[in-house]
């Protein structure tokens, strides 16, 4: 029995595309990786009632380690319907969110003394406003946010273990507890607790408003950034104009016994099944399973190393203004390989 086990989700739209080239590229570095097939999604939902099925968890629990591809949720509610990502990351409590960045020039022309951005943001997965407590008062929707003190030790614990193996060893923690107070108080102070054991690395803090700002304007002074739920979410997605984009943008939900990737680019519905979405995000997510779940740096610098070689001889899908098809980009990513 392989010492490796992958449960593989493609999910809807655009997932069924680049998830079977992400597995390709895993059984390429990693030959005696066991592939087990799993559903969850919009799809599932509709065509058996519940959008992430006992069976799938059953499946994650005992391989350890998921690849997930897209999810295509309603805006509006629907009856019996919850996100299958967001109940993985709740059931497995998948407490740290790592979405990191690195600079993708698609110019040619490179920024004078200027290092690379190389950014990796660490968001707290489990709590916040993503708790999905949300209710009518009257004619008030109210939504609830929570924070706790040993979520925020939890995922401080996670930047600053990550910080440590980095170049510039610096964290930044990111914030609104100037009008947050108690919430945004209890992270802020609890992952500044945790940083008094890490005297080598660096800690700052910005308030999220800034953080966006700089992100978006002066990202290479960033190394680690942490930060709460809904924040993190929406900062990396800032930050991941300067990785080339959605498309390219890879994450790893991380928890103590198990790690679910996922690219960040939605199903979209609009190009699935044209054989034109980018598969390097569900590529490189696959790359940071074989980092952070089963300790194969090698093997992940391997994979990145040539998704990124791959962008820069021109093989691109349309997004990043390239005309490769998908199956064409994971060919090439393989044959560097």
């Amino acid at each position: 029995m392989s010492e490796y086990k992958l449960c593989v989700i493609p999910g809807d739209g655009v997932g069924r595309e680049v998830i079977p080239c992400a597995v390709e590229v895993i059984q390429h570095v990693l030959p005696s990786v066991a592939i087990v097939s799993a559903d969850a999604g919009w799809d599932c939902f509709t065509r058996t009632g519940n959008a992430l099925p006992p069976a799938t968890l059953a499946a994650i629990q005992d391989c350890g380690a998921a690849l997930f591809g897209a999810v295509s949720s309603p805006s509006h509610k629907v009856e019996g319907y919850r996100s299958p990502i967001v109940q993985m990351r709740q059931h497995f409590n998948l407490y740290a969110n790592l979405r990191p960045t690195r600079e993708l020039n698609l110019s040619g022309h490179d920024a004078a003394g200027q290092p690379g951005i190389d950014l990796l943001i660490v968001r707290e997965n489990t709590q916040g406003l993503y708790i999905g407590r949300e209710y009518m008062r009257g004619d008030e929707a109210i939504a609830e946010r929570v924070i706790t003190s040993e979520a925020s030790t939890r995922i401080g614990r996670v930047a600053f273990d990550l910080a440590v193996s980095r170049l510039r060893r610096q964290v930044t923690i990111v914030h609104k507890a100037n009008i947050l107070p108690v919430t945004d108080g209890v992270f802020r102070d609890a992952v500044r607790a945790v940083g008094a054991a890490y005297p080598d690395v660096k800690i700052d803090e910005v308030l999220v408003d800034t953080a966006a700002m700089l992100l978006a304007s002066k990202p290479r002074q960033f190394d680690v950034i942490v930060s709460t739920n809904l924040f993190g979410d929406i900062l990396s997605d800032v930050a991941s104009v300067w990785g080339g984009g959605m498309g390219v943008a890879p994450a790893l939900n991380l928890g103590d016994s198990v790690a679910i990737a996922e690219p960040v680019h939605g199903s979209a519905p609009d190009i699935s099944g044209r054989n034109i979405a980018n598969p390097a995000g569900a590529i490189l997510s696959a790359a940071m399973l074989l980092r952070y779940r089963w300790k194969l740096v090698d093997e992940a610098e391997r994979v990145e190393r040539a998704v990124f070689t791959a962008i820069s001889h021109g093989i691109r899908t349309a997004d990043l203004g390239g005309q490769a098809t998908t199956s064409a980009m994971a060919h090439h990513i393989l044959d560097l390989l």
